[in-house]
């Protein structure tokens, strides 16, 4: 059996698990009596654990929220993800935690088993991060967590955007996801006045308090959050856009494209259209020409000027075919 202390550590360690625990399997995962277990449990709230007991055929304890954080017991992969993650924000992921960070880092890393921390410092020293190509946008801790919450809570959130153009409106939305790209985050919400979905850089926002009424979430747009975004956000920032049939099954080329790319229908079991676009035909040229198969381009104009300079410039980068 058991001494005391360990059997708290280890009934700890139990409860943390997302499930209720009904009494009688707690004791045989411990090896003592019920009674034995309930005073555990007494024992772990003097502590200032929030056990919660539950009765009924689902009923059992579960480790609930209390008014301040517990100590929690973390196995080894828990420790080194959460120690990484901390390391990441700490380096300004999201601008406003990185004090915060830093000192949730330094009690982790203090009581790390050297095993874990060697691991930890291994990843530190023979991992690069490759700096981004143009200043990523700052956004508030404070109103990351509003926007969030208003999603929790199911609540209208009010707030002034400033759109790509940099002109300013007032909305009111049902929020429904923040979805984060790489160090920019958006927010997927129902445009209650434009009566449609819409996404919105969180960094463009300023939250007006307090937030609105509750609402019945709506059924979210696509099967797919990210790829809704991704494709949402690519398309705006285009300034090319190419409405191209491929002669290829849309399978065969939906395995290609990226939903940041560009969207692909099938026309018949052969063909297919392939929806895309990109800041330059140049880049356009790129993609096309990775697909490996015929295709045909009508629009926009400059993608088929670009198209017949360069198809004249291979022809005569290759001598003629005997």
């Amino acid at each position: 059996m058991l001494d005391t202390s360990a059997r708290l550590l280890r009934l700890l360690s139990l409860l943390q698990n997302s499930r209720a625990w009904p009494g009688s399997e707690l004791a045989e995962r411990l090896g003592v009596s019920g009674r034995t277990v309930r005073n555990d449990i007494d024992r772990l709230r003097d502590l200032g654990y929030p056990v919660d007991a539950t009765r009924g055929t689902t009923g059992g304890y579960r480790l609930g929220a209390g008014a301040a954080m517990p100590p929690l017991l973390l196995d080894d992969e828990e420790a080194v993800a959460v120690t990484i993650a901390l390391r990441t924000a700490a380096q300004g992921a999201v601008p406003g935690t990185e004090e915060t960070s830093l000192r949730a880092l330094a009690k982790l890393e203090q009581v790390l088993p050297s095993r874990l921390r060697r691991r930890v410092r291994t990843l530190q020293a023979y991992t690069v991060a490759v700096p981004a190509d143009r200043p990523a946008p700052t956004v508030s801790a404070d109103v990351l967590t509003t926007v969030v919450s208003a999603c929790r809570d199911q609540e209208r959130l009010r707030f002034d955007y400033l759109d790509h153009a940099g002109s300013a409106t007032r909305r009111v939305v049902e929020p429904y996801r923040a979805v984060n790209w790489g160090r920019r985050w958006y927010l997927v919400a129902w445009d209650v006045e434009r009566e449609d979905w819409r996404t919105f850089r969180i960094d463009r926002i300023q939250p007006r308090t307090p937030t609105g009424p509750r609402f019945t979430p709506r059924r979210p747009p696509g099967g797919d959050i990210a790829a809704y975004v991704s494709q949402r956000v690519s398309s705006v920032a285009w300034r090319y856009h190419a409405r191209v049939t491929v002669q290829a099954p849309a399978a065969a080329v939906i395995e290609q494209i990226n939903p940041a790319v560009g969207t692909v229908e099938a026309l018949d079991a052969d063909t297919c259209v392939l929806v895309t676009g990109a800041d330059t035909v140049q880049t356009l040229a790129v993609y096309l020409g990775m697909l490996d198969a015929d295709f045909t381009v009508t629009e926009p104009a400059e993608l088929v000027t670009y198209l017949r300079r360069l198809a004249d410039r291979y022809d005569r980068s290759v001598p003629p075919a005997d």
